[in-house]
This record gives C-alpha cells, sequence and structure tokens, in this order.
C-alpha cells in the first residue's frame, strides 16, 4: 500500500473529507476563497501530515479521518520546527491486551529489549561512519560491548565520539536550539518519531510506556526508545544537506523534501528491500511479541 508524507510548508491550504478521500484546497491568504483545484488523497495512503504554514486549517472530519485511518498529524512552531503531534488511539483487536503485558513487563526483560536497541543504534553509527569517513572507527567493537541495559552507558560514549566525527567538524554538538544542521536533525527526527509512533500504536503497544526512557512528561517515551536505531537513516541526509547546500542552508521546501525522503525510503531487513513503514511495523510487532512471551529478538534492518 502507498503510504505518504503530506507537507504543508508553501501555501495557505484548508483540509477537508470527501468520500474518503483527504482534499487538499488552496486559499487566499486574506480570504476562504478557493484558488486552484484541490488536490485529493485516499485517507488509507496518509501516513503523515505535516503542517508548517501559518495558514493551514483542518476540518474535525479531516483530523478524524486521518486519525481513523492510522495516520499522524504533525504541527509545527512560526520556525517550521515540530512542536506537537496527533496520533490514534485505537488501531489494533488485542489493544487492551497488550497494554496490560507491556505494563507488566519485567525490568530484565525491558533491560535486555534495550541492550538490543542500543547495539543496533551503535552499528548502525558505525555503518554510517564507514560510508562517509571510511572507518567506523571502533563502533562495531563498542556495539558489542553493550551489556543488558547498557548499564556501562556505552550509547551515551559512542553518542560524545559519533557527532564530530559525522560532520568532521571536531566543534559540533548535538544541541536541540543550535541555529546550524541541528535544526535539521530536529526536523528529521520528529517525523520519524511520529512514523515510530504509529507504528507502536498500530500493533496494539501504548507509546508512553517505555523500556529506558521515562519522564512524567513525554506521552511517547517507548517510540523514543524504539526510534533510536533507525536515528542513522535522518543523520545520514542531513549529511548530504550540509555538504550540498551548508550547515546554514534554509528550512526550506528542498531541505524538508532531502529530510522526508529520508524516511520514506527502502531499507534492508530479512535479505529484502522494505519501505521504512514496513520495517517500523515489524519492528513494533518484534517488540509486541517479546511483551507477550512469544519471542526474544526485535526485527530490525540493516541502515
Amino acid at each position: 500500500m502507498i503510504e505518504r508524507i503530506i507537507d504543508l510548508s508553501t501555501d495557505a491550504v484548508r483540509l477537508s473529507v470527501n468520500m474518503e478521500r483527504l482534499l487538499i484546497e488552496r486559499h487566499n491568504s486574506d480570504s476562504i476563497t478557493m484558488s486552484a483545484e484541490p488536490v485529493t488523497v485516499p485517507l488509507d495512503e496518509v501516513a503523515a501530515v505535516v503542517a508548517s504554514h501559518r495558514q493551514v486549517v483542518f476540518t474535525q472530519p479531516a483530523l478524524a479521518g486521518i486519525a481513523a485511518h492510522g495516520g499522524a498529524v504533525v504541527v509545527c512552531d512560526g520556525k517550521m520546527m515540530p512542536v506537537g503531534m496527533m496520533l490514534p488511539i485505537e488501531q489494533h483487536h488485542l489493544q487492551a491486551e497488550r497494554f496490560v503485558k507491556q505494563a507488566e513487563a519485567a525490568l530484565p526483560v525491558k533491560k535486555q529489549i534495550w541492550r538490543q536497541i542500543v547495539q543496533a543504534k551503535i552499528a548502525a553509527q558505525g555503518r554510517t561512519l564507514l560510508d562517509f569517513r571510511k572507518s567506523d572507527f571502533g563502533f562495531f567493537e563498542m556495539a558489542k560491548r553493550v551489556k543488558s541495559g547498557d548499564t556501562d552507558n556505552i550509547e551515551a560514549h559512542a553518542a560524545r565520539r559519533y557527532w564530530p566525527l559525522l560532520f568532521d567538524d571536531p566543534a559540533f554538538k548535538r544541541e536541540r536550539e543550535a541555529p546550524d544542521q541541528n535544526r535539521f536533525l530536529n526536523y528529521g527526527y520528529t517525523v520519524l518519531r511520529a512514523m515510530v509512533a504509529r507504528a507502536i500504536c498500530a500493533t496494539g503497544l501504548h507509546p508512553s510506556l517505555g523500556v529506558h526512557h521515562h519522564n512524567r512528561y513525554d506521552a511517547f517515551c517507548l517510540a523514543d526508545d524504539l526510534m533510536e536505531p533507525f536515528r542513522p537513516v535522518v543523520d545520514r541526509a542531513v549529511v548530504h544537506i550540509v555538504y550540498s547546500r551548508g550547515k546554514e542552508a534554509p528550512m526550506d521546501k528542498e531541505t524538508k523534501a532531502a529530510l522526508i525522503g529520508a524516511v520514506t525510503g527502502r531499507y534492508r531487513l530479512d535479505g529484502e528491500s522494505r519501505t521504512l513503514f514496513d520495517i517500523l511495523s515489524r519492528t513494533a510487532a518484534s517488540l509486541a511479541k517479546i511483551f507477550t512471551g512469544e519471542g526474544k529478538e526485535l526485527a530490525l534492518p540493516v541502515i
């Protein structure tokens, strides 16, 4: 099935629904007069809508229709950076049962899940460095040393080494408010986070109940956990943007297209080329099986 990420950043538009299709109609900024033929997209093809333009209008049926078909809505602020997200609340027939199993998961089980996540993340970072810098700088070996629960905090150690190496800049730091390529990372990670949260909900798990991340103010702790091995997908896109346009490039349509393209690409899982949407669904389903005692290993791709 086609799954689309719809970026609304360049025009004032109104979103409504007609015959199970999302209608996107452009309108004049000073009136509700429609100025062009509407674009229509089947609701079951909408994976996410990213609303950046200050004059995007959603009708209630549009929001309800997107959610009912499993889509996510990401809302951006005046700087065109994501600040909020809406997800469906019921997507799986065993949701209540899986919520219980997820909440009751034993600490050793969560620690083993986190070990797999951290190992996959560090290995993916190593492959990214190998591609761009011709060396993994010991990341593959670090991934092998990760213990249950990452008690030695190897993830943090890897992160400190990773960022300066990735951008070939000893001074670079991962800081959300920095006006450099951190902006691109923020945007890409938010779209990725929405995709992971969507897959989690579709599997019948709750995005708030994390295995490692715990924050009473964070409604997406599990999404933050499960997205970790997928972050290098965004990192690679950002490196290409910095190389081609510079770290001070505007957050314009071209930049966003490159970042969205990264999370709609194809990657390898079990020797097959799959869309990231498909892989995320399989990863979330494998996590659900661990919680219910039907499996022990996460299905994670080679990024």
